[in-house]
């Protein structure tokens, strides 16, 4: 039987830590979320940040704007933001509006306030060898998580399914700076189950259930990103947890695993951007 990856207790110890950090800062970091419209996922999602940060002691503010908002006042929001020398961090909220480019969005952000990690000169960064100013916090999540159980990843062949700009992508990277061997999977792979059968490191951020036990090899290690409602309305991953459970050395819950990850590497984000930008 698989040895759990506890995302929720290296969570706490990370918040632990982080507060004792903030609370020995003269001023305190500010953290500025962005949503536009009314999604209620989006809406917990932007509280929980909320109360997270407020809770190690970094003012966090929620700016709501109606889902007919124009591009361009959202862009000058944004702009006002990167000159206002008491924001800290900058995040805004996805999925926007269809009427708004997510592109010229993120292009907008400061990368000194890109708590995301999303922004062209911290992707360049990441994807050139070099060190962004901060890396996207559920990749970072994910390696904070592996490195807590000493699992290690030099010469390891991780397979990633799902290829997005928010975890498949710059987790790729973050691998192969750390020396791992990589193939990223997606829709259009062929033979997916031979492939996933070679890993030693899988990460399945597909969004659907696509990982049984049967096409693991054994003792491999599973991070499991996927999160949604089967047809029961339970909240489940990508991956079997029955069947992959009993294949797996490792494997990370849904949820409790990479999910609570997330939201700790947000505010170790937060907190670096003050650190680098009052130097």
């Amino acid at each position: 039987m698989a040895q759990i990856l506890d995302g929720k207790k290296l969570r706490e110890k990370i918040l632990g830590e982080l507060k004792l950090k903030v609370e020995s800062f003269t001023q305190k970091p500010s953290l500025v979320v962005i949503l536009v419209g009314e999604n209620p996922a989006s809406k917990i999602y932007v509280n929980n940040k909320k109360k997270t940060a407020q809770n190690l002691g970094i003012n966090s503010e929620v700016i709501n704007y109606p889902s007919d908002i124009t591009e361009q006042e959202l862009l000058d929001k944004i702009e006002e933001l990167n000159n206002d020398k008491n924001v800290t961090a900058i995040l805004v909220q996805l999925p926007l509006p269809e009427h708004i480019s997510k592109e010229n969005v993120i292009n907008t952000i400061s990368p000194s306030k890109d708590v995301d990690g999303f922004t062209p000169y911290n992707f360049g960064k990441l994807f050139s060898g070099s060190e962004p100013v901060v890396y996207p916090c559920t990749p970072k999540g994910i390696l904070l998580l592996l490195d807590e159980y000493g699992i290690k990843l030099e010469g390891k062949h991780a397979v990633i399914v799902g290829r997005s700009n928010i975890v498949g992508r710059p987790l790729s990277q973050m691998l192969l700076n750390r020396n791992a061997t990589v193939t990223v999977c997606h829709s259009r792979s062929e033979n997916l189950s031979d492939i996933i059968k070679t890993a030693d490191i899988v990460v399945s951020a597909a969004g659907k259930n696509v990982i049984k036990g049967e096409m693991l090899k054994s003792g491999c290690v599973v991070v499991d990103v996927g999160i949604f409602k089967d047809e029961n309305g339970k909240t489940r991953g990508d991956v079997d947890f029955e069947t992959a459970s009993q294949v797996a050395s490792y494997i990370s819950p849904v949820p409790g695993g990479v999910g609570p990850m997330t939201i700790a590497s947000l505010m170790l984000n937060t907190v670096e951007l003050y650190v680098k930008n009052s130097g």
